[in-house]
């Protein structure tokens, strides 16, 4: 199954947002407190790991359009020290049955980014 991930950063108050889109269902959270564009990606592709295994979904695709963030996940890039612990985190979750894969998509066809530029009338 596709699960859709993206996340944001806007000015204080509001901060952090993601979005999630698994099976239609569109997921977003927000005020989520003050971080960069990275770690809100970071947040995003977390929650869609934790939707994954909560739902129990076989086989999981994970979908963002943060490339940056997508590589470091995969073991292509070096992560930098400001975002290890969010790598750390990923990888001691429990994963979803089968294999588990993390994918780049154009930012025009990540559904939770769409979803996202939709709460903010982009």
């Amino acid at each position: 199954m596709k699960i859709f991930f993206d996340g944001g950063s806007r000015p204080l108050p509001n901060g952090m947002e993601i979005a999630v889109v698994i099976g239609g269902e569109v997921i977003v959270r927000r005020g989520l407190g003050a971080g960069t564009s990275m770690d809100a990606e970071w947040l995003a592709l977390i929650e869609a790991m934790r939707l994954a295994g909560q739902r129990d979904i076989a086989d999981a695709v994970l979908i963002g359009d943060a490339a940056a963030v997508i590589a470091q996940a995969n073991g292509e890039a070096r992560c930098p020290r400001s975002c290890l612990g969010h790598l750390q985190r990923l990888r001691a979750m429990p994963r979803p049955p089968g294999r588990v894969r993390i994918r780049y998509i154009k930012r025009t066809q990540n559904l939770a980014g769409i979803a996202l530029a939709r709460l903010h009338g982009r």
